[in-house]
């Protein structure tokens, strides 16, 4: 049985960098589609980013270009590499795994503000 946990989110000024990890424990999630979702108050959990387990990847429009999914295998972690954040970009961050299209589990968060 998987268990994810987020990490790495933090206070940072518009235009910052941030990157979180997902590190993984109780099996590999080398073959796991990985996602990165993020929800602010108010709104839907978004998809932002995803990474296949040939590391094909694939992002939401609003952030393309700044924002970076990868994942190390043999650290068991997947990274979300956010830079140029916004306010907008203000949300908790989560990861998830799925085998076969189906959830299998989600971390629990990890918080992310970019204020002055």
């Amino acid at each position: 049985q998987v268990q994810l946990v987020e990490s790495g989110g933090g206070l940072v000024q518009p235009g910052g960098s941030l990157r979180l990890s997902c590190a993984a424990s109780g099996s590999s999630i080398s073959i796991y589609r990985m996602n990165w979702y993020r929800q602010a108050p108010g709104t839907r959990r978004e998809l932002v980013a995803h990474i296949t387990a040939g590391s094909i990847t694939n992002y939401v429009d609003s952030v393309k270009g700044r924002f970076t999914i990868s994942r190390d295998n043999a650290k068991n972690t997947v990274y979300l590499q956010m830079n140029s954040l916004k306010p907008e970009d203000t949300a908790v961050y989560y990861c998830n795994a799925i085998d076969a299209g189906i959830v299998i589990a989600w971390g629990q968060g990890t918080q992310v503000t970019v204020s002055t």
